[in-house]
């Protein structure tokens, strides 16, 4: 393993390959634009030859000018073919080439040679205890946790860094891996709330409105939201937005079947970004219950509405909310203790406070400007 954290000299004209082959949409695409845009910024696509590995080209046309775009389509077509890519296709590409920077963005260190190599890891279900809801619903998901864990130790002393998103990965991740090169990079939230106008708290309707935003995977843990309903008196003006339908999966159509009759639910589907925001602003707090993420990105998309909220009382989330000043944190096996916290919300009681700071130790970047910072200067 290697230990420096900061390559010397001035970043020009050197040769810089970033993969991230199994980036197609949604939340993990953006960290590959994010990157992309943060070094056309700072001028190092302009002073440097940057060649990028992508599942499909057309989705990175706007930097067709800029740098070099390889197309590898078959990368999403089995673990096979990704790991071919990873260990054999990308070893065979480097040693044909003087390759300066090395970045995969997708979590599986690659065999390349290389002069420094990096590797972003956003997975944490390795460190993820499945339940009984996981193996009846999601018996691939928990079988692939265990197979991860295996794929991120394959190589990955030969990292110059690595990169997570939290302090509690960077331990797991150390205990695990006995790896200390760990670069903690928070992810960036653009979103700028400002420009929807919140509702005015003269014109609120007496109605209080819980939303939880998140695809309906078992670990999301929707149904610690539903059993918390189950204890609320039926009397209490409340309702509680839920972004599913019951059509998505086998875990929706159970949730649906299970909860549907619950008439302080709305179920009201997967929603666009745009539209999804536009909910935030019609409800009166955020319930988080998740027992697994790398960030949590809803909660810092619902903290910039100055909201409140309920949330789970676990790593991630402690660090997700740092220094916020309007959350109640909760057991999230504990259905009856969401129930009364949510009962104190809609009756307007005291609930809500600030968690205090968290110090995250160096390397730690805030953002992408400080993260290229510190991989290329």
């Amino acid at each position: 393993m290697k230990n420096s954290l900061r390559p010397p000299g001035p970043l020009k004209g050197k040769t810089i390959v970033i993969s991230g082959i199994n980036l197609y949409q949604a939340g993990p695409l953006s960290v590959y634009f994010d990157f992309l845009n943060v070094l056309k910024e700072t001028g190092i696509l302009e002073d440097n030859h940057v060649t990028v590995f992508v599942h499909r080209k057309e989705l990175f046309d706007k930097y067709e000018a800029l740098l070099e775009i390889r197309e590898l389509p078959r990368s999403r077509d089995s673990y096979l073919y990704r790991l071919y890519y990873e260990w054999i296709y990308f070893f065979n590409y480097s040693k044909k080439r003087k390759v300066d920077y090395w970045i995969s963005l997708h979590d599986i260190t690659p065999i390349v040679q290389a002069e420094y190599l990096c590797t972003y890891c956003h997975n944490p279900s390795p460190f993820y205890k499945p339940g009984r809801l996981d193996w009846k619903f999601s018996k691939k998901i928990c079988l692939f946790a265990y197979f991860y864990k295996f794929l991120y130790g394959i190589n990955i002393k030969k990292n110059d860094y690595v990169i997570v998103q939290q302090n509690w990965i960077r331990d797991a991740f150390k205990e695990k891996y006995k790896i200390n090169n760990i670069i903690v990079a928070n992810p960036e939230n653009k979103w700028n709330f400002h420009s929807h106008k919140s509702r005015d708290a003269k014109n609120k309707s007496r109605e209080y409105r819980f939303i939880y935003a998140a695809f309906p995977r078992v670990f999301k843990n929707f149904e610690v939201i539903c059993e918390a309903c189950r204890h609320l008196e039926d009397h209490l003006n409340y309702r509680v937005i839920l972004t599913i339908d019951g059509n998505e999966n086998q875990y929706s159509a159970w949730l649906k079947k299970t909860y549907g009759n619950n008439r302080h639910i709305q179920w009201i589907g997967l929603q666009e970004r745009e539209h999804l925001f536009k909910w935030y602003m019609k409800t009166d707090c955020m319930i988080f219950p998740s027992k697994l993420e790398t960030w949590g990105l809803p909660i810092s998309e619902y903290m910039q509405t100055g909201k409140p909220i309920l949330l789970a009382d676990l790593p991630y989330a402690h660090e997700a909310a740092n220094n916020y000043d309007r959350i109640g944190f909760f057991n999230v096996n504990h259905s009856p203790e969401l129930a009364e916290k949510m009962r104190r919300a809609i009756k307007g009681e005291p609930v809500f406070g600030r968690y205090a700071d968290i110090n995250i130790p160096e390397p730690f970047a805030k953002d992408w400007y400080e993260l290229c910072d510190m991989l290329f200067h």
